[in-house]
C-alpha cells in the first residue's frame, strides 16, 4: 500500500471556469426602476428647492417694499399736516407783525380767524371734538380731573360741569379725551 502523497495541492477550479452570479432578471429590472425613481425624486427635490429660495427672495423683496411704502406714506402724511400747521403760522406771524400798531379788537377778530382756520382743517381731516359740558360724564370720551358737590353747582350728580381741556375723536375714534370736572 503505497499512497501517494504530493506536494501539490488539490487543483482548484479556474477562475475562468465558474460564472459569475447573474441576478434574476426581475431584480435587475427593480434596481433600474428603483434608481430611475430615486432620480425622479432627487430632481423634484432640487426644483422644489428652487423654489423655495426664489419664494425667499420674492418674500424679502415684498418686506423692503412694504417698508418702503409705509416710510413714503408717513411721509406723505407728514408733509400735508406741515403743510397745514405752516399756513397757521403764516397767519399768526402776520398777527403778530400787525398786533401793535392794530387795535385789540382786530387782533382778537385775527386770533379768532386762525382758530376757525385752524379747527376746519382738523374737521377736514375728520377731527371732532367731544361736547362735554352738562352731559352725564362717560368714562369712554372724559377724564375726570375734579369733582365738585353738586348741590353747590345746582348740577345732577355724574354731569360734566366743567370743561378743562377739550377733548376730540378722529374719525369715531378717540384722539384726546375731554378732562373734565364732574359734580358729585
Amino acid at each position: 500500500m503505497t499512497e501517494e502523497h504530493s506536494d501539490r495541492p488539490a487543483e482548484e477550479p479556474r477562475p475562468e471556469a465558474v460564472a459569475p452570479e447573474q441576478p434574476a432578471p426581475e431584480l435587475t429590472d427593480d434596481v433600474a426602476a428603483l434608481r430611475a425613481q430615486a432620480d425622479r425624486y432627487k430632481a423634484e427635490a432640487e426644483r422644489n428647492w428652487q423654489q423655495f429660495l426664489h419664494a425667499a427672495a420674492d418674500l424679502e423683496n415684498y418686506k423692503k417694499q412694504a417698508v418702503r411704502q409705509r416710510d413714503e406714506a408717513v411721509q406723505r402724511v407728514r408733509t400735508s399736516l406741515l403743510s397745514v400747521v405752516l399756513a397757521v403760522v403764516d397767519n399768526l406771524e402776520r398777527a403778530l407783525e400787525h398786533s401793535a400798531a392794530s387795535e385789540p379788537g382786530a387782533v382778537l377778530e385775527g386770533i379768532r380767524m386762525t382758530h376757525r382756520q385752524v379747527m376746519d382743517m382738523l374737521h377736514n381731516m375728520g377731527v371732532r371734538p367731544i361736547e362735554a359740558r352738562g352731559k352725564p360724564f362717560d368714562p369712554r370720551v372724559h377724564e375726570a380731573i375734579d369733582v365738585a358737590p353738586a348741590r353747590d353747582l345746582g348740577a345732577a350728580p355724574d354731569t360734566v360741569v366743567e370743561e378743562i381741556q377739550r377733548g376730540y375723536l378722529l374719525n369715531g375714534e378717540m384722539l384726546r379725551p375731554a378732562r373734565v370736572r364732574v359734580a358729585k
